[in-house]
């Protein structure tokens, strides 16, 4: 398998100029007449080149912009590279299963409100009935944080009324 990508040419290009590109560095590739995908109106060609001969993704696309480069008039506005496959090295697991454990607040300790561990399960699976109690649980969490703060603005509120009466 070799290195697979696409360039978009700036114009249609002639046979002669396709066996230029050939000759130069996009060996095997299939030329195609397109149109400019930000202009549908502009005729255009789309390379597909599948580079065996270069040792990198890199180097095989450095190879066809240079092959570009020896057709006059020529300059290369796309690129497209499709994504390439994540390895997988064999001590990583497939999934990674969690299960959310909340924290309960505690009077007067708000920084603790909302926190959560995560803890892998035993059998390496989490339900989805614990994820949706967890999903509450933070929301119920919140809207407890959110009475806290209230409560204790009420009561800075009503020592500042009575700290006034007291001066008058």
């Amino acid at each position: 398998m070799g290195h697979k990508y696409s360039l978009i040419l700036s114009r249609e290009i002639t046979h002669k100029e396709s066996e230029i590109l050939q000759e130069s560095g996009c060996y095997g590739a299939t030329f195609v007449t397109d149109s400019l995908p930000t202009d549908p109106g502009v005729k255009v060609t789309k390379v597909d080149i599948d580079d065996t001969v270069s040792p990198s993704l890199e180097k095989a696309i450095e190879s066809g912009l240079e092959a570009a480069k020896k057709v006059s008039e020529l300059s290369v506005p796309g690129l497209h590279v499709p994504a390439l496959p994540v390895e997988k090295k064999a001590d990583q697991p497939d999934v990674v299963a969690v299960e959310v454990i909340e924290d309960g607040p505690s009077v007067g300790n708000e920084e603790k409100v909302g926190e959560a561990s995560v803890k892998q399960s035993p059998n390496g699976k989490a339900s989805a009935k614990r994820a949706a109690n967890g999903k509450t649980s933070a929301k119920r969490t919140a809207n407890r944080k959110a009475a806290a703060q209230a409560a204790e603005s009420a009561d800075d509120a009503k020592e500042m009324s009575e700290a006034d009466i007291a001066a008058d």
